[in-house]
């Protein structure tokens, strides 16, 4: 067996774990920008990872600004558009907390980050200036959607879940345990296991890090600090028809925030 490290070295095996829902995900963010939003044509995804939400967005006619860290990312997503597509979209390297482009200041209809990819943030700083960065971005009715998981701060065990995908001849297992969350240091240890088998081929892609935490007072009072209000709440099934009510015993949400207009130019 051949260990590896950074599965985000590996966009094709991430995205046969995480690129299964990527249609359902793109008819809800359209439903949410038509209930809640402008219904523009012009969105964002931070973190857009290997693109196949940008990809989707561009075969649909949207226009798609989108940024990640990973250079390996990126080019994946560069690779899958189309002549036609890559002139609807605009990808660029950069970091949640530092992304300005100030040609989109003020003009994006629906800005997007599913997949808990915003408790990679790890400070409240971090968080904040990737939040108001966004905002200024969005039009005054525009809509973030963001999704990831809250956290239970009483519970006595580490989480796991397990996926299973396929890559041409090669299968791939998913691994992915979540230990006890630390409230004072506000983060939780992860790690990522990735097996990797086929013809000639044993890899095991480990990746550890660590999420930031929050319950839901704590992104309550960061929205608010950000200049955000959540107009609306739902959970990781993608159903426009049930929402999350106050007191959700389910932690997994998908936050649909606009600019406040209380918050006027603050940051």
């Amino acid at each position: 067996m051949e260990r590896r490290k950074d599965w985000y070295e590996h966009p094709e095996y991430y995205e046969a774990i995480f690129g299964t829902d990527t249609v359902r995900e793109a008819d809800f963010l359209q439903a949410l920008s038509q209930r809640y939003g402008t219904g523009g044509p012009q969105w964002l995804e931070p973190a857009c990872g290997a693109g196949r939400l940008v990809e989707e967005a561009a075969r649909r006619g949207l226009r798609v600004a989108g940024y990640d860290l990973s250079e390996a990312m990126l080019a994946h997503a560069r690779k899958r558009l189309t002549p036609a597509q890559r002139r609807r979209v605009k990808l660029s390297q950069a970091r949640m907390e530092d992304f300005f482009e100030p040609s989109l200041e003020g003009r994006v209809d629906l800005a997007h980050t599913l997949v808990s990819t915003f408790r990679y943030l790890d400070s409240e700083k971090a968080a904040v200036e990737h939040l108001t960065g966004t905002r200024r971005l969005l039009k005054p009715d525009g809509i973030y959607v963001l999704g990831f998981h809250l956290t239970d701060y009483a519970r006595s065990g580490p989480e796991h879940e397990r996926w299973v995908g396929q890559v041409g001849p090669d299968k791939v297992v998913c691994n992915t345990h979540e230990g006890l969350p630390d409230k004072r240091l506000r983060r939780s240890p992860m790690r990522n296991r990735l097996r990797v088998t086929g013809p000639g081929k044993d890899w095991l892609i480990e990746t550890t890090w660590y999420f930031r935490t929050y319950d839901e007072p704590q992104v309550k009072r960061l929205f608010r600090k950000a200049g955000l209000r959540v107009t609306a709440a739902f959970d990781f099934d993608y159903d426009l028809a049930s929402p999350v009510g106050r007191g959700s015993p389910r932690l997994d949400r998908v936050f649909v925030l606009q600019p406040d207009a209380a918050a006027g130019g603050r940051g």
